[in-house]
């Protein structure tokens, strides 16, 4: 069975915009190469992702660009390969066609289907996006949060989760220091149901 971990970066207030449409953008990231190659290390040994449209249509205009792009460090070169090569889901209700590697989930059966990826797959599975996150916490489907914290508090934007106010149990499983103040935590969901009673 699979384990849905939701990726993401974080202020100390778990803020992941601080204005609309940052999409990991924001200037109070601090996203340096130490860290980058973390995150590269990390996407590599993903057995495949799993992004709302939102986020996949950010990732989608920039790493298959940045790849061939000399202009670029090489660890975003080598991100932008990563990305453009793994396998990929798309959970979209709008879109009908994805490219580099990527197949289309949508519909109002769409948390079943990503169960039934989940009970098939073998392996961590990334997941990219709020909304999506959020629909498969409430369906007891997410298994992990790695969290990348950043040294800002933002005091305002859009949370980790969206519409979310229930108490989340969570185990520590891995921590680690970064360069500029950055650390990772990643936890285990108490709650994930086993594949098994999805």
């Amino acid at each position: 069975m699979g384990r849905f971990v939701y990726w993401m970066n974080v202020s100390l207030d778990l803020r992941i915009e601080q204005v609309p449409g940052d999409n990991g953008a924001g200037e109070w990231l601090r996203i340096g190469e130490e860290l980058h190659r973390e995150f590269n290390a990390r996407a590599r040994a993903l057995a495949l992702m799993v992004q709302g449209r939102v986020v996949y249509e950010v990732m989608e205009e920039y790493w298959p660009r940045a790849r061939e792009d000399t202009s670029l460090p090489d660890v975003l070169r080598e991100y932008g390969e990563i990305w453009t090569a793994k396998p990929k889901v798309l959970v979209s209700r709008t879109r009908r066609s994805a490219g580099h590697n990527t197949r289309i989930i949508g519909g109002d059966d769409a948390i079943e289907q990503l169960a039934a990826l989940r009970a098939e797959t073998d392996g961590t599975i990334g997941v990219g996006g709020a909304a999506l996150a959020t629909q498969l916490l409430r369906a007891g489907l997410l298994d992990e949060l790695l969290l990348f914290t950043h040294p800002a508090i933002l005091g305002f934007g859009r949370p980790l989760f969206d519409d979310y106010d229930l108490p989340i149990d969570l185990d520590l499983l891995e921590q680690r220091s970064f360069e500029r103040g950055v650390t990772m935590h990643r936890y285990a969901v108490r709650d994930a149901k086993e594949a098994g009673s999805c």
